[in-house]
């Protein structure tokens, strides 16, 4: 898989709508369902970077994210259903990885509905864990819990 950085606002929500399609079914409807290429658009614009892997010329996953103060915070990780449990995720967060040690970053950290265990095991497998757990309200009033997970990285 290729990985590259990207500013197509278009790329990245057509990725994305593509991998959440499932909990648009599945409990408490996610909120990147609802995002838009124009929200995509203005959170780069505010400092948020995405990269896009391809496989063989085509886009097959992507992830989002911002360097906050001592930390590297991803979001939205996503591979089109086709591409799903070939690895695809773990080489993104291997070039997360290797971007946040290239920038001095010491951790990374995301949240992850604890509802999905698959997802809470994928980062489990690399090296995450539960820093904190948390009871999130969406705005329909629905209750979610969410984990943050974190890992510590070496810059060896």
């Amino acid at each position: 898989m290729q990985i590259q950085l990207t500013k197509n606002a278009e790329s990245v929500l057509s990725i994305m709508l593509q991998a959440f399609a499932e909990y648009r079914v599945q409990g408490v409807p996610s909120s990147a369902l609802d995002e838009t290429v124009e929200l995509i658009t203005e959170k780069m614009q505010n400092g948020e970077l995405a990269v896009i892997g391809h496989v063989d010329g085509e886009e097959a996953a992507m992830v989002r994210f911002t360097f906050e103060s001592d930390y590297l915070y991803f979001s939205r990780l996503s591979v089109i259903p086709e591409y799903q449990g070939k690895g695809l995720a773990k080489k993104l967060l291997t070039s997360l990885e290797q971007y946040a040690v290239q920038h001095r970053v010491p951790e990374i950290r995301c949240k992850v509905r604890m509802n999905v265990p698959r997802n809470m095991m994928l980062y489990e497998s690399i090296g995450y864990s539960i820093s904190k757990e948390e009871t999130v309200t969406k705005p329909t009033g629905e209750k979610l819990q969410v984990a943050t997970m974190s890992k510590v990285l070496n810059f060896g």
